[in-house]
């Protein structure tokens, strides 16, 4: 029976954690891949080490370019740069852009069955950038944000109300950042709402904090982000995809006409299986509900067109020029 095989492009703290958790789970053979010489292969020899202990027998390779990664099932990409201070949110739309759209290119050449699951940010954005290059169908193009998301809006509510988390089912939905639509109407605590449990002062805490749950970790590191969490997310939904679990989980899918969204990556929640995303279900929201998502996609819209627009530049640059004809003589 052929092993399933997941590339995970980028070795930082969420690649090689992802791949640490895919290997001791033994979900799936991994190919760990950075640009940066041998670091893929330093991390990935230091997990193979820690196998005797632990006792798994995956796969794991380490790689600088992307021959092993070839005929992959998913695809992570995890690769691009934080955003630094001074670097304004077009610096890090055009960096990551390049970043993921030459990773992208090597994904099409090298798999061009796989499904691709975006973990860099601006996650939505980035999405759009990898849809556009790949020309692959919107079910294998995905961004992971709204499992993350859900997590810390899930366990917010857990230590608000001193309860286990596997008692919590929550609800977030629009795009990875500020704009994110926590549904405290569709949030449960074994089934009971939490507006029944939980004032209503303290559920706008508590979804105040959730919108601010990756800066909150960075201004605590100091210096680096969130890792545990995000590749905890990623696991989630390749073990969906592997097992064909039909598992209903908040990702960023492109909308067409969903949630009167058209065009845009945006967190909704979706049916992952093994094709990917099977469906993305379309809740009824109420009015201030779907207001609030509609403001999340436009700020995700205005992404895309300058992203676009940046891909555009690229592309002119590279283009040959004409050359001038020569003066005519005589």
């Amino acid at each position: 029976m052929r092993r399933f095989k997941t590339t995970v492009v980028g070795a930082g703290n969420v690649g090689s954690t992802l791949a640490q958790r895919l290997v001791e789970k033994q979900l799936t053979d991994v190919v760990l891949i950075d640009r940066v010489t041998d670091r893929g292969e330093g991390k990935t020899l230091d997990l193979l080490q820690s196998a005797p202990i632990l006792g798994f027998d995956t796969k794991i390779i380490g790689a600088d370019d992307y021959g092993p990664t070839e005929g992959s099932d998913i695809v992570v990409i995890t690769a691009g740069f934080p955003r630094k201070p001074g670097m304004s949110r077009d610096d890090l739309l055009k960096t990551n852009m390049e970043v993921v759209q030459e990773v992208t290119e090597n994904i099409v050449r090298h798999s061009p069955e796989a499904i691709i699951i975006v973990v860099t940010n601006p996650l939505d954005a980035m999405c759009h950038v990898v849809k556009k290059v790949s020309g692959f169908p919107k079910n294998r193009v995905f961004g992971m944000a709204g499992i993350l998301d859900t997590a810390r809006f899930r366990t917010f509510i857990a230590m608000e109300l001193n309860v286990s988390v596997d008692n919590i089912h929550a609800f977030v939905l629009g795009g990875h950042g500020d704009t994110m639509v926590p549904v405290p109407r569709y949030s449960t605590v074994a089934g009971i709402p939490i507006p029944e449990l939980l004032s209503q002062d303290r559920i706008d805490a508590l979804v105040e904090r959730t919108r601010n749950g990756g800066a909150e970790i960075v201004a605590l590191l100091k210096t680096g982000s969130a890792y545990y969490a995000p590749s905890a997310a990623t696991v989630e939904m390749i073990e969906a995809i592997m097992v064909d679990k039909k598992k209903i989980l908040p990702c960023s899918a492109l909308c067409e006409g969903e949630y009167s969204i058209d065009g845009v990556f945006v967190g909704v929640p979706c049916k992952l299986g093994k094709d990917g995303i099977e469906e993305i279900v379309d809740v009824r929201l109420a009015n201030p509900e779907l207001a609030a998502l509609h403001r999340s996609a436009e700020l995700v819209r205005e992404q895309i067109v300058t992203v676009d627009r940046f891909m555009a530049e690229a592309a002119a640059a590279k283009a040959p020029k004409k050359k001038e004809p020569s003066p005519a003589k005589g």
